[in-house]
């Protein structure tokens, strides 16, 4: 049987590349709303993180999505996006990768 290729990203705050499936998906639309996509298929601009919360608190820090996406992000999307992150570490950490 032919082995399937993984579909690679590229992680904003590291530039390191990972399978898809171990990265989070932010997506800004085009009236410039920018959410989580934990499906990885809302249309608009997408940027993707380590599902790390070392690189969600540096993504914060630095300010990184900001420019990424051109659009100016609130502390409580961050923290969410932080909270998030954090939350979905330790469900593969209980589960393992689904």
């Amino acid at each position: 049987m032919k082995k399937r290729k993984i579909p690679l990203r590229k992680s904003v705050v590291s530039g390191e590349m990972f399978p898809k499936k171990d990265l989070l998906r932010i997506a800004r639309s085009k009236e410039g709303e920018v959410s989580i996509d934990p499906t990885g298929k809302k249309p608009g601009r997408g940027a993707y993180i380590a599902i790390e919360p070392s690189e969600a608190q540096l993504a914060w820090d630095k300010r990184i999505l900001d420019r990424v996406l051109e659009a100016k992000l609130t502390d409580e999307f961050y923290q969410e996006l932080l909270e998030y992150v954090t939350h979905q570490k330790a469900r593969r950490e209980l589960f393992g990768n689904e």
